[in-house]
């Protein structure tokens, strides 16, 4: 454990400290692809019924047209976010037309990289930028990788709690620059021991052949008829198959604070690559790429855990948090669970303050070459067979079991969720089912049974002789059983209205943006760069 641990938690657990900790602020982005009642995705526009991808602050679209993004507000109740998230996918069900969402985060059956329609975003600079972007991430990465669907979970701890958690480390700076400090604390032990949460909540560990079209399917196995996977796996999503890329395995961006992360990916941004330079920024005015670099933009940048801070209206996200410091972190390795019909649940969300909460006020030195090579070695084993008897990851060059390295960290996270339990003892912010003991237990029983976790579920249930389903066919009835479940759910008066209001909101200032550009867009383009 670590030196300072004990004494921040006992700190922390004065009368005066525990409301505090009662004051998470969370956000769930969660995405989803329209699907055809055969599986296969949707070829139809984004649903005017949904309002504007461009503008609506709730529901948008990522990379496809047929991707569905879900945002809820920031809440500190786990129930007001779940619920919030419910209510997106009630309302948006009852705008599909013969379609459902995809439960899992491995794509539905796909026919070839032309069958993934690029999102569209409307004749505004703004929305042709956005445009552009997917299509050169179209021939950066090819179209099926950006058909992966994930959980972003978004963590802050509230503002009144930083200047009580400086007083205690008796720090003397300024309270911004603090914040972000720790944030990257955060970011570098939530780098270490993140192989964890691809153990306990990795849910694809197979994934259907149109995926992998005709390219090498090493070092996957047939798993059943035109089902793709391994014995072991957890989270084919966070594989090489995944959302991974030659370009950004060369990059080295820092995690050892603010300026230096900042430095590194605006050189990145501005660096050219010779191999994207033959797709050319546009040709007779037509753009295939933003420009020709490492990265076009920040987002581009596949990290497991990013900074972020809201931008002002024109403002870049790199620009914000350069001028303003770290607001917030985004966990980006979730995959979806679907077994859950919004893809996660009061335990994980739980286990998953329990754990940054852990990362932030544990020790957290900078990160060495060769600790940075560990890393990548503990994700991809835990990543391809995280459930094999007797795994072995490395720690501090020396050989450890997967169980015995899982045990010992849970041992450490359990005085945090001791802590959270206390905290919330009177408190009206919890109101759900079980504690964060009970969320913690869930997760020991996972690391004595592999067959508790979502990937083992789902291994087992497709591969079980003939009575198994493959892929496809299985999330296929999820995705009938989560829209029955979201139809019979029902959706409250008030909350119907504001999401309505919502999406003709979003239209209008979608037709009022795009009447107002004075600009060429590759004047626009200029200026954006």
């Amino acid at each position: 454990m670590s030196n300072q641990l004990p004494i921040r938690l006992k700190q922390l657990s004065h009368p005066q400290c525990l409301p505090y900790l009662t004051q998470i602020q969370r956000g769930i982005e969660k995405e989803g692809l329209r699907v055809t009642p055969q599986g296969s995705i949707a070829q139809t526009k984004h649903p005017k019924a949904l309002g504007s991808a461009l503008m609506h602050p709730s529901i948008t679209t990522d990379y496809s047209e047929a991707l569905l993004e879900f945002i809820t507000p920031v809440f500190q109740r786990i129930d007001d976010s779940l619920d919030y998230l419910s209510d997106l996918h009630s309302f948006t069900m009852r705008h599909l037309k013969d379609e459902y969402l995809w439960p899992a985060s491995m794509p539905c059956k796909l026919a070839g990289e032309h069958s993934i329609p690029i999102a569209q975003y409307g004749s505004s600079n703004i929305g042709q930028i956005k445009h552009v972007y997917r299509q050169g991430l179209s021939l950066r990465y090819g179209r099926a990788m950006q058909s992966i669907a994930g959980i972003h979970y978004n963590f802050s701890m509230a503002d009144d709690f930083w200047p009580h958690y400086q007083q205690l480390l008796n720090d003397q700076g300024d309270l911004q620059s603090f914040k972000s400090q720790h944030y990257f604390s955060l970011m570098r032990n939530f780098r270490r021991h993140s192989w964890l949460l691809i153990y306990l909540f990795g849910a694809s560990p197979e994934l259907d052949d149109s995926f992998i079209g005709s390219k090498q399917t090493e070092p996957l196995i047939k798993i059943k008829q035109d089902t793709l996977g391994l014995p072991f796996a957890t989270s084919l999503r966070m594989s090489d198959l995944g959302y991974k890329s030659q370009a950004q395995c060369d990059l080295n961006i820092s995690y050892h604070n603010l300026d230096s992360y900042v430095e590194d990916l605006s050189q990145a941004i501005a660096t050219p690559y010779p191999a994207y330079q033959k797709f050319e920024d546009s040709v007779n005015g037509s753009y295939h790429q933003l420009n020709a670099n490492v990265l076009q933009l920040e987002n581009e940048y596949y990290s497991d855990i990013r900074p972020k801070r809201v931008p002002h209206t024109g403002e870049k996200s790199l620009e914000a948090l350069s001028e303003r410091g770290v607001e917030y972190i985004e966990v980006r390795i979730l995959d979806i669970n679907p077994l859950l019909a919004v893809g996660i649940d009061a335990q994980q969300i739980k286990f998953l303050d329990a754990f940054l909460l852990y990362c932030l006020l544990s020790d957290s030195p900078a990160l060495s070459t060769e600790e940075q090579q560990e890393i990548e070695h503990n994700q991809q084993r835990v990543i391809l067979e995280g459930r094999r008897p007797s795994l072995m990851l490395t720690k501090n060059t020396q050989q450890v079991a997967l169980i015995d390295a899982a045990s010992e960290l849970l041992v450490e996270i359990s005085d945090i969720t001791n802590l959270l339990d206390q905290a919330h003892g009177n408190s009206t912010l919890l109101n759900t089912n079980s504690s964060y003991s009970d969320a913690l237990a869930s997760q020991v029983a996972k690391v004595k049974n592999s067959e508790l976790t979502p990937s083992g579920i789902i291994s087992k249930a497709n591969s079980n002789g003939t009575n198994g389903n493959g892929f496809i066919a299985s999330m296929n009835d999820l995705a009938r059983k989560h829209h029955s479940h979201f139809i019979s759910r029902g959706l409250s008066d008030a909350m119907n209205t504001k999401l309505q209001q919502a999406t003709s909101q979003s239209l209008l200032q979608q037709q009022e943006l795009e009447a107002s550009d004075d600009l060429s867009l590759s004047d626009f383009i200029k200026q954006y760069k």
